[in-house]
């Protein structure tokens, strides 16, 4: 898909999609979103030590990049297995500001050598896809180019313990916000796995209730009001 690089509110780049009208990240900051959504509700709240963790959008590779600065911080280990439909160019991803903007505390984000969180950006996207690769000690990542509209297409060898739901808005991409979706994600889910979105709409509040999970609405980042946080339903043996 072609691309147009944008700078957020935060300072933090994203891209627009002129073919959907659709930008990659909250306009009102990418980083805040981000770290909102999907580190401070998902990953902070996760109580494991070791957490097998599934995203659907690696997008940019900000959450990826995020999670494995906060992974490093709270000394867990994360197996990040990230489904994408349409990879980034590598030469789209070099132009990407998270590094700088993170280094030098972009609103909430963690302040990190420059470098090195360069060096950890440019591996997360020249890792090839298709195979497990181990960025650092504590986190490995596997990529995947899929299409999880088809989601009984998609047979992991594991449960995982969190989601980051992080596909384009329901308007832009409808069949990713189908019960049949979630009914797979929940299959996937251990007990008290949780999964985080940014969207709040009534209709994904209900099919994630629908399949097992128990919904929060929680204050959304900075242009949102509310976000989702669900947790899966332990199963009565």
């Amino acid at each position: 898909m072609k691309t147009i690089l944008e700078i957020t509110e935060d300072g933090s780049h994203t891209l627009y999609v002129p073919e959907l009208d659709e930008h990659y990240h909250s306009t009102h900051g990418a980083i805040q979103e981000s770290m909102h959504v999907f580190i401070d509700a998902g990953l902070r709240h996760c109580n494991k030590e070791h957490i097998h963790l599934l995203e659907i959008g690696f997008g940019t590779g900000l959450n990826g990049l995020l999670t494995l600065l906060e992974a490093e911080k709270l000394q867990k280990k994360v197996f990040y297995h990230t489904l994408e439909r349409y990879p980034l160019a590598e030469a789209a991803a070099m132009q990407l500001n998270y590094p700088e903007q993170i280094a030098t505390g972009a609103k909430t984000a963690p302040v990190v050598d420059d470098k090195k969180t360069t060096r950890m950006f440019h591996l997360l996207h020249q890792s090839p896809w298709e195979r497990a690769t181990a960025i650092t000690p504590s986190f490995t990542l596997l990529k995947e180019e899929t299409d999880f509209s088809h989601p009984e297409q998609f047979q992991p060898p594991r449960q995982y313990d969190l989601i980051y739901f992080d596909a384009f808005a329901p308007e832009k991409q409808p069949e990713m916000w189908r019960e049949a979706i979630f009914q797979r994600l929940s299959t996937l889910c251990g007990d008290d796995a949780i999964l985080t979105t940014y969207c709040a709409k009534g209709a994904v509040r209900r099919m994630l209730q629908s399949v097992s999970f128990t919904v929060e609405r929680l204050p959304g980042p900075p242009g949102k009001r509310e976000m989702l946080r669900a947790t899966k339903m332990k199963q009565l043996s």
